[in-house]
């Protein structure tokens, strides 16, 4: 069985949450470097990543690594990959990548070096003239880092985050792996309450009802990687039915439920959710947050409320208070608010357990996690 160099990459501050991922699905980690995980595994262990990690961006298959300070290195570099035995004569290889740090510092640039050594290693090989590039797809994506550059093809496609369950989202929507990360840090659980005041488009409440299912989150979506032609036949097909024979259906969960004022919205939430094949264990309630209580123990609240465009400068402070003030009544339970609001706790009046930057869509905010106590022996968490 041959063996490939796979390289998971992640946003910033989620490296640790998807390597604890892998190494919960048995895999060794063998590097770790701001935003990118490298493991060694199988074109089925390539498939495998791509269907069930929850907090990663994309897989890639590393064709190589090397140093390159000028454009005769790297042309000469990448035109040594074996280039043949990856693309075929008909397949179409778009060039992207990014340089940091660098004397290769333009990135049209090193696409086009790039682009170049391809075409001309694959003409040396097939003995023909112009590319055709109208067959399958194989992109390359190049990172030049402190001049290492590392080349690699993309077997997603599309990022991770898009789970092919949300078609609509609300006006800021939450980016799924952002969503995942939130409830893998929480450490929650199905035998635990988990409640979201300001819902939208459902996204933390699926993410977390998949999870409690150990359901994979990219079942009902496709992949570049499943048109190469190098991989054994069935690869993708076999890492499916694995990952669904994986999966609890019939797996219990105490309450998930999420509540918006926006009905509309909340429809959205209720089509995500029967999509994503969770609907039967989340409940959805159109309410404003004014309107919030519970008198259950021993639960969970993550949320994503407003923030910045999403409400004006007052609105936004006069939520965080009010927030503060009814989680305060809430002795018993844990929270976790993502919001790019740098003042958050000043207004929430009470400072987190922890902090950690994460980022959505590539804002950056702060995921502020307060912890409440864990419910007694024998406690079930209910206040009857």
């Amino acid at each position: 069985m041959q063996e490939y160099k796979i390289m998971i990459t992640t946003t910033f501050g989620v490296e640790s949450v998807v390597k604890h991922e892998l190494r919960k699905l048995n895999y060794e980690i063998d590097r770790v470097e701001n935003g990118k995980i490298e493991i060694t595994g199988s074109a089925e262990d390539l498939a495998r990543c791509n269907l069930r990690l929850r907090a990663a961006e994309r897989v890639y298959l590393k064709l190589g690594e090397f140093t390159a300070r000028d454009f005769d290195a790297l042309y000469e570099n990448t035109r040594s990959l074996p280039w043949a035995d990856i693309i075929p004569y008909r397949g179409e290889f778009p060039v992207r990548g990014k340089s940091t740090r660098s004397e290769l510092h333009s990135v049209p640039a090193c696409q086009s070096i790039i682009k170049k050594a391809v075409v001309d290693s694959l003409q040396q090989k097939h003995g023909q003239g112009r590319l055709p590039e109208d067959g399958s797809l194989y992109p390359i994506f190049f990172s030049i880092l402190d001049d290492r550059v590392t080349v690699a093809l993309d077997s997603s496609g599309t990022g991770l985050h898009k789970r092919g369950y949300r078609q609509k989202g609300g006006e800021a929507p939450l980016q799924e792996t952002t969503a995942a990360a939130m409830v893998l840090l929480s450490r929650w659980n199905r035998d635990r309450i988990l409640l979201d005041p300001f819902c939208g488009s459902g996204t933390i409440l699926i993410e977390a009802a998949l999870l409690a299912r150990k359901r994979a989150p990219g079942l009902e979506r496709s992949f570049t990687g499943e048109n190469w032609f190098f991989l054994p036949p069935g690869t993708w097909q076999k890492a499916r039915e694995k990952a669904r024979e994986a999966s609890w259906s019939d797996a219990e969960v105490r309450l998930i439920a999420g509540y918006d004022r926006d009905g509309r919205v909340l429809k959205s939430a209720r089509e995500n959710a029967s999509r994503a094949g969770v609907d039967d264990i989340i409940h959805f309630q159109e309410q404003p947050f004014r309107e919030f209580t519970t008198s259950r123990k021993y639960g969970y609240l993550i949320t994503n409320p407003p923030y910045g465009e999403r409400l004006k400068s007052q609105d936004v402070r006069e939520l965080y208070q009010e927030m503060g003030e009814k989680f305060r009544e809430l002795d018993s339970w844990s929270y976790y608010i993502l919001t790019a609001d740098r003042e958050f706790e000043k207004h929430f009046g009470r400072r987190a357990s922890k902090r950690r930057k994460l980022y959505n869509g590539g804002i950056e905010c702060q995921f502020y996690q307060y912890y409440g106590p864990w419910p007694p022996t024998g406690e079930d968490g209910r206040n009857e």
